[in-house]
This record gives structure tokens, sequence and C-alpha cells, in this order.
């Protein structure tokens, strides 16, 4: 009977996670312990559903708790309180070790700040990833010449990020997000280094990923930015404010 009673238990948490969202969030808490018996709530029960191949903007101010969530998102934190399912794996509950390699196999990230190393090439900053995870020096080399051709860089396989414009270093960190072939990419404030030109053809680049199929979950705190995106999530004091459709998106339907 005990059996049975767990299997239901399991059958029921299964059933809550449909096959078209690729993230699931549930009742998401993060609390910080500041010392002296302080602590900072950050997130207050988030509750988020992104469907596969959707392209979400995450917006907030500073303080906001839009950084936190992303930093759970991206598997590189873990909530005090809560479930989170990425790709219907449950791993709000996953050890380091188990996030690394999450993180490694689905989730391409996209800084602000590039995250290029200086010394390196493109086609070897691109293949950091599958370095990371295994993949054999031959179909490495040949997905890092295909990951830097998709955005535009065969040109500029072997210069450093030096010899880049600030434009063309994105363009690598697009490039390395999307080796591994992710299930999600997670860009963090991808223009807030660009001048406005440079940030309007990268964001024309995010919404040809997106048009390939790839699922885009934008943070910014910028509005004409978020406005790339078909939904508009805003976060404040650790909580969902609105969820509602793009201004673009709503032009559209």
């Amino acid at each position: 009977m005990a059996l049975n009673s767990m299997m239901s238990e399991i059958s029921a948490e299964v059933e809550t996670v449909p096959t078209d969202d690729i993230i699931v969030v549930e009742d998401l808490w993060r609390t910080y312990d500041m010392g002296s018996e302080q602590q900072v709530q950050a997130l207050r029960g988030v509750s988020l559903r992104i469907r596969h191949n959707e392209y979400v903007a995450i917006m907030g101010p500073s303080g906001s708790g839009k950084s936190t969530l992303m930093n759970l998102i991206g598997c590189l934190d873990t909530p005090s309180r809560g479930k989170y399912w990425l790709n219907g794996q449950l791993v709000s509950d996953l050890d380091d070790d188990q996030l690394a390699r999450i993180r490694n196999k689905e989730i391409g990230f996209v800084f602000q700040t590039f995250n290029l190393l200086a010394r390196a090439t493109s086609l070897h900053n691109v293949e950091l990833p599958l370095i990371y995870n295994g993949t054999p020096a031959v179909a490495r080399l040949e997905k890092a010449k295909q990951a830097l051709a998709s955005v535009g860089l065969e040109s500029r396989m072997m210069h450093k990020p030096n010899e880049l414009s600030g434009g063309q270093r994105q363009r690598v960190a697009v490039a390395r997000a999307l080796v591994n072939n992710p299930s999600i990419i997670l860009a963090d404030e991808p223009t807030g280094n660009l001048d406005s030109k440079t940030g309007i053809e990268i964001m024309a680049l995010f919404d040809h990923l997106h048009s390939q199929g790839n699922t885009i979950v934008l943070v910014t705190h910028e509005a004409d930015i978020a406005e790339y995106a078909h939904r508009v999530v805003h976060i404040r004091d650790g909580q969902i404010f609105s969820d509602e459709p793009s201004k673009r998106a709503r032009n559209r339907a």
C-alpha cells in the first residue's frame, strides 16, 4: 500500500511538467543570509513557465530579483525553496557537480561582458564548452567552425578578442552559446557594452536564432531591448509583477 502511494505521488509530480514547457518554476524562493540574523528575500514565491521556442524577456530594476531568477534558471544557484524543472528534469535539488553538467549540456550563456579568453582565438573560445564535455578534437573543431559560421564570423576564426569589434566579440560569445546545441540560450544584458547600432545588429541575430527554433530567455533592464522578445515578464521586489505579450507580439497578432 505504501509503495502504491509513493508511486502515485511520483506520477503526480511528473504530470505537473507538460512536455511543451521547457522551463517550469513553481513557488521559487531565494533567501540570502547576511549575518547578524539578517536575511534578504531575493525571490518570493515565483512561478513561471516558458514553452519550447519561446522568446521571453525578464525585466526589472536593480534589486528586483531578476538576476537571482536568471542565476536559478541558468543553474548557477539553487533555490531556498520551491522547484525548477528544465527540459523535463527536476534540477532544483541537484548538487554543484550535477548542475555543472546540466549547464554545459542544456544552457548557452551570453553575457554583457562577453567573458572571452583574451589570449585565445575566436575558434578556441567557441571550442571551450566542447572541451569541458569531452568532445573529441576533430568533432570539436568542426562544431566550433559551424557555430562561428552561423553568426557570420567565418573570416574571424583565428582572431583574438582584442582584434575584434565589440559586436564581433558578442557574436563569438553567441557562437560559444550555440556550439553545444543547448535547450535554451540565456542572455544577460547582451547589448549592455555595445553602441546602439551594434546592439540592433546583435538583437537581429537573436531574432534569427529564434526563427531557427531556439528558446531564448533575455534578461535586461532596457525596455526597448525587451521589446525584441515576444513575451515580457516584469520582476519587482522578488515577485512577478506582470507577464504579458510584448508590443511587438501584439502588433503581429
